[in-house]
């Protein structure tokens, strides 16, 4: 079915303060191979600024035989969750495809991802390609598992009945962290159709990170907190089984030889800190084994190794007091 004015889709991007990025995302979008009158795209910036807004509208130079590219700038929300809904409540076209400013999407995406929502399904995710280095950081290691995500809003399409049906986005979620899955449960729950579409890829380019980037990512880890209050089950099922034992005992090793050495047991103390070093050791080694032996690298393990797992404790207590008390 056509949509308003012969539009088919609707492909939002959401930004945030990454220009260079977001022309490189929009120069693979306008050379797509799915007619150009039957897409627009909509950038929805999350940081309005003047540099996002001069990309969009340089890139919106349908004289050309180009497809609409609109700008949004959004002021009332934070975070992507709420970037997107302001995207696709203003789209104009039946199917929503979403992506991010740091993908590249091939010729062929949008094309495969109107073929496979073709089929009657109310929502469908491609694939996303992450190339690695041969010998891959723990940083880039984990950045990459992106790539076996059930349901990524950096590559998917969706139906606009049925984002209407569950009102879209979480904007709780104010980080780019589970809100994807957020999504992905609210459709199974209404019983929408979610179907894999791996002909519509998308390349997810690694960003350069700051040195032991992964030790201010634990704070993401209160949405799993907010995504376990709402879907329980479904979070058990595909996301995590149970809690995060060893994280939870590492943190009570550390918290007893602290209150050994304080409370004047130095004995019980020393033996909670060998626990705690001996479990400390293993995780560094085990993630050092899988991942680049260079100096970097080595010198973020041994940092974030010590610091992940009580950070991890902290930001999901904090979640639990945000969002209800409910550890997954």
């Amino acid at each position: 079915m056509m949509g308003t004015e012969g539009l088919l889709i609707s492909v939002v991007v959401p930004t945030y303060k990454r220009p260079d990025l977001l022309q490189r995302c929009l120069s693979a979008l306008l050379v797509q191979s799915l007619a150009h009158d039957t897409f627009e795209i909509i950038v929805c910036d999350d940081g309005p600024s003047r540099q996002a807004r001069e990309v969009a509208l340089l890139a919106d130079r349908r004289g050309n035989g180009r497809p609409c590219v609109r700008y949004l700038e959004i002021r009332g929300t934070q975070g992507p969750a709420g970037a997107r809904n302001q995207g696709w409540r203003s789209a104009r076209a039946p199917i929503i495809g979403f992506t991010d400013d740091d993908t590249v999407p091939e010729p062929g995406w949008l094309q495969a991802g109107l073929e496979g929502m073709a089929s009657g399904v109310q929502a469908a995710v491609g694939q996303i390609v992450m190339p690695l280095p041969p010998r891959a950081s723990d940083y880039q290691r984990d950045a990459a598992r992106l790539c076996q995500a059930e349901f990524a809003t950096a590559n998917c399409f969706v139906r606009r009945e049925a984002l209407e049906a569950v009102n879209g986005f979480d904007e709780r979620f104010t980080q780019a962290w589970r809100e994807d899955s957020d999504l992905h449960f609210s459709l199974i729950e209404e019983g929408f159709s979610v179907a894999p579409i791996p002909g519509a890829v998308v390349i997810h380019p690694l960003r350069p990170a700051r040195f032991a980037a992964s030790i201010g990512m634990q704070k993401k880890v209160m949405f799993d907190v907010l995504l376990y209050r709402k879907f329980p089950v479904l979070y058990r099922e595909r996301i995590r089984s149970g809690p995060p034992w060893f994280y939870l005992s590492v943190t009570l090793a550390l918290l007893l030889a602290i209150v050994g050495f304080l409370a004047g047991a130095p004995g019980f103390g020393a033996v909670a800190l060998w626990l705690w070093a001996v479990m400390t050791l293993g995780f560094f080694l085990r993630r050092l084994w899988l991942s680049a032996f260079t100096l970097r690298n080595i010198g973020e393990l041994l940092l974030s190794s010590v610091l992940i797992p009580p950070l991890s404790v902290f930001w999901r207590a904090v979640g639990a007091a945000r969002f209800g008390w409910a550890l997954p």
